[in-house]
């Protein structure tokens, strides 16, 4: 490889960064226009809200994903690229707020998320959020990676799978609430942090199994239906299982029920195992279909 062909490589993967860092900084603005009562650098650095970074640092961890889905794979050229760049990741900047919209109404509906995280700064809340931003950077991952696309083009495509993703999300929440002996609205009302650590494993690994179904090239909505029905149904009937083994077998001697929610300071290291529990089975189950 000569010199030139190295120099070339260098001068373009700066140019990807800097046109990363600019949509870093879009979203940035875009989330403030979303959620103009918030303050964001108030709540970063003057009043050191831990709930607020978690949920924050979640969403641009999802608009990392969603900027991946348009660098990765082979170039078609710089400026091809940063058209792509620059559309798909304008795109997931809005699906990611819209996202978050669609968390507060109906994944955690029984309160509000935005007291929970601004006033009484509910670091579980933020958590469940920051989850929700990731759970959906890794849909729009699968959504625009995948080659091929429906009637409506490339932008439609995704904004549907982003839907479906949605709707899907919201489907484990409640098989999620309805797998654990306890109401985890309530508990995580509670500043329960364990309780939502655990929830968050929960919507990403579902949320990984999406991204894996929607990455396949397109054939029909049909097969794409039925590939993510598929690998999403395994998930989530893989999810008690998930939940046992991580009673029985990773915690062994104790009962993680009463580690997160049946004592004083619910056990964040036990949930960290039943979140990652939920994560790594979802990896498995993507390596072996």
């Amino acid at each position: 490889m000569d010199i030139t062909t190295i120099l070339d490589g260098l001068l373009a993967t700066f140019i990807y960064l800097v046109a990363s860092y600019i949509l870093f900084f879009v979203g940035k603005v875009v989330y403030q226009l979303f959620h103009r009562s918030i303050k964001v650098q108030d709540e970063l650095v003057e009043k050191d809200n831990l709930a607020f970074s978690v949920a924050y640092v979640g969403y641009f961890v999802g608009l990392l994903l969603a900027i991946g889905a348009a660098v990765m794979g082979e170039s078609m050229g710089l400026v091809a690229d940063l058209i792509n760049i620059g559309l798909y990741g304008g795109l997931a900047i809005v699906l990611l707020n819209l996202s978050i919209i669609i968390n507060d109404k109906l994944i955690l509906n029984k309160f509000s998320v935005k007291k929970e995280i601004i006033e009484d700064r509910n670091v579980g809340t933020g958590v469940v959020e920051g989850a929700n931003g990731i759970a959906t950077g890794l849909i729009i991952l699968g959504a625009i990676h995948g080659e091929g696309f429906g009637v409506g083009g490339p932008v439609v495509t995704a904004v549907l799978y982003w839907a479906l993703g949605q709707f899907l999300l919201y489907i484990t929440s409640l098989v999620y609430n309805a797998i654990t002996p306890y109401d985890i609205h309530e508990h995580i009302e509670k500043n329960n942090v364990a309780v939502g650590i655990g929830f968050a494993g929960a919507l990403i690994s579902i949320a990984n199994l999406i991204r894996f179904a929607l990455m396949h090239d397109f054939e029909s909505w049909i097969i794409t239906l039925e590939d993510v029905g598929f690998d999403v149904a395994i998930g989530l009937v893989f999810l008690p299982i998930s939940r046992f083994i991580t009673d029985k077998i990773l915690l062994p001697g104790r009962n993680l029920t009463d580690e997160i929610v049946n004592q004083e300071h619910p056990n964040i290291g036990a949930s960290l195992i039943e979140a990652f529990a939920y994560i790594g089975g979802s990896v498995l189950i993507t390596w072996a279909l």
